[in-house]
């Protein structure tokens, strides 16, 4: 008979945990709250809490709210934002994730020292993410964002250099882009004794402490149904960890994705998902799942 059972350690991280709890307690007094961007890269959620009053808005909508209430989400937000909700009498409910404003912090300090000696800062991210915004807007948008090995020419290595992570980035992605930037940066000083190269592995560890635990999870289930937003940088990185762990791992948006053809009568299935999969999207796909093991069962 087929198993099917929920990864433990997936669902929300903290961060997301507590801005879509802040979000639904500010609902419980007023029918309207907006909230700048969507509050987590799964459009199921969003369209949960839409019918709760959670009005989802962009940049340049901000720039015409007056005297009113905004969520900013856990990815944190550049310093114009706060700076825009005071000249419009704006009430933010800062929901920034406690280990995205630490990063911002860091990102701060180490700046304002680069500039002391016209060095870079460069950020191993997704250009355009809502928490890449954040970072850069800390270093007056002259942080150099790196995704792949075409955007290294945008450093100067002959210069000095602070790396620091997306806190939502693979950890294997981060130490192999760390190692080409040190390889680059020798080659181009080696009249120096010593490179000034630092690198921060800045990744969340309740994030990355999930490549090893899905990599156990994918080993010990025949089949994976990973669930996430496509929009989700960690959903893509956390599935790719599944699928090459086991070959029979799949990537669904919801339960209606899922084919029959998947499965066998006495597979073990296993699910999981990104830190910004809710559980009852994980639970309702189970649902689904386990009316194919009535289905197929010999």
């Amino acid at each position: 008979m087929m198993e099917v059972t929920i990864d433990k350690n997936s669902g929300y991280c903290f961060g997301v945990e507590f801005a879509i709890k802040m979000a639904e307690d500010e609902m419980e007094d007023s029918n309207r709250l907006y909230c700048l961007g969507d509050i987590v890269h799964n459009d199921m959620e969003v369209r949960r809490l839409s019918e709760k009053g959670l009005v989802v808005i962009d940049r340049e909508e901000l720039k015409n709210l007056k005297d009113c209430k905004v969520l900013i989400r856990a990815h944190g937000e550049p310093p114009e934002t706060y700076k825009l909700a005071i000249e419009n009498n704006i009430e933010l409910i800062d929901a920034s994730c406690p280990v995205v404003l630490k990063l911002q912090h860091r990102v701060k300090t180490a700046f304002d020292k680069m500039e002391k000696c016209q060095g870079q800062i460069v950020i191993y991210g997704k250009k355009g993410h809502a928490e890449v915004i954040g970072l850069t807007g800390q270093t007056l948008e002259k942080a150099i964002v790196v995704m792949e090995d075409g955007d290294l020419e945008k450093i100067d290595f002959s210069r000095p250099v602070t790396l620091f992570s997306q806190t939502t980035k693979s950890t294997k992605g981060f130490y192999a882009l760390k190692d080409k930037i040190a390889e680059r940066m020798a080659k181009a000083n080696q009249q120096l004794e010593e490179v000034d190269f630092t690198a921060n592995d800045s990744i969340c560890r309740q994030v990355s402490n999930r490549e090893p635990q899905l990599t156990r999870f994918a080993q010990e289930n025949n089949v994976i149904v990973f669930v996430s937003g496509k929009k989700s940088s960690n959903g893509k990185a956390l599935y790719g960890v599944c699928k090459t762990q086991n070959e029979r791992s799949y990537f669904v948006e919801n339960e209606e994705e899922i084919k029959p053809e998947w499965f066998e009568p006495n597979d073990k299935v296993g699910i999981c998902g990104a830190t910004s999969t809710p559980m009852w999207l994980m639970e309702q796909v189970m649902a689904h799942i386990k009316t194919f093991g009535q289905e197929v069962a010999p």
